[in-house]
């Protein structure tokens, strides 16, 4: 199947089940806010923290874009209208669309949830929630080497192939996240038009079952994977690939897998930098 080129049928009513679990729980999206905070480094036996309460929801027909900084204070948006579609077709529109700079933070993206937020250029997402991914939770799109994404806290499920689509230029560091039934984290794009080195920085992350792989990677581009204090949660097989390698190309074929595993040179941890339980 293509990196560029999938569909499925996307499980409906998540945005309600989880909003009726998180309201019977008592949370209040205040003080999950505030105390939302992972498990120390190696604690894999430790319980994630909760998601966040939406503090209100807000249907978005229309691509809100963003320059500076964009706080939802925790309000849950999701898609209507035109982008209200439960397909994962490549193409779509994105429900936050950030400028070269700019923020999003305290944020919960529903169900629909289009194809997320698009940076075109560097950015931070902080606080940033999705709980039922579409057709990705966050592309990265900036040309420059020199582009810097940031994602700091927050957390995903649900997402049926990539949570973080890679497709621009530079470093993309991932922090204090957690994701849980998902295809791949992250994807260095194999197959884009334009293709170009890329760095990608896991580090701080809690990861639940099931899910394939945490990153993939073109080494023929000289992509680089680096992953410290990874937390896998109820994979005990390691099933789970930390870091998996392809051959990628700018011809839109699928690109081949080469390799997976630790190697210093494009998959950069050791074992002791990933705990299971």
């Amino acid at each position: 199947m293509s990196e560029r080129a999938h569909t499925h049928r996307r499980r409906k009513g998540k945005r309600r089940m989880a909003a009726a679990l998180t309201a019977a729980l008592g949370l209040t999206g205040a003080a999950l806010a505030t105390n939302v905070m992972l498990q120390p480094a190696g604690a894999a036996t430790a319980a994630v923290a909760e998601w966040p309460t939406p503090s209100g929801s807000e249907g978005v027909s229309k691509t809100i874009e963003v320059s500076g900084t964009y706080d939802g204070d925790l309000k849950e948006f999701y898609g209507e209208g035109d982008l209200g579609g439960d397909g994962q077709e490549e193409g779509q529109d994105a429900l936050f669309e950030l400028a070269d700079g700019a923020t999003l933070k305290n944020v919960v993206l529903g169900s629909p949830a289009a194809d997320g937020v698009h940076c075109s250029g560097s950015c931070t997402l902080e606080n940033v929630w999705w709980t039922d991914v579409g057709e990705d939770a966050a592309s990265f799109k900036g040309k420059s080497s020199s582009s810097t994404y940031t994602v700091t806290g927050g957390g995903a499920k649900g997402a049926e192939d990539k949570v973080f689509q890679f497709n621009g230029a530079g470093k993309l560091t991932v922090s204090g996240f957690q994701v849980e039934d998902f295809g791949k984290l992250v994807r260095s794009c194999g197959n884009c038009s334009t293709m170009y080195k890329r760095d990608i920085v896991l580090k701080d992350v809690d990861v639940t079952a099931p899910g394939k792989s945490l990153v993939g990677i073109n080494s023929n581009y000289g992509d680089t994977a680096t992953l410290s204090s990874i937390r896998i949660h109820g994979d005990s097989s390691k099933k789970i690939e930390p870091c998996v390698r392809y051959e990628g190309n700018d011809d839109g074929d699928e690109p081949e897998e080469v390799g997976s595993g630790p190697d210093g040179t494009y998959c950069r941890y050791s074992e002791s930098d990933i705990s299971y339980s």
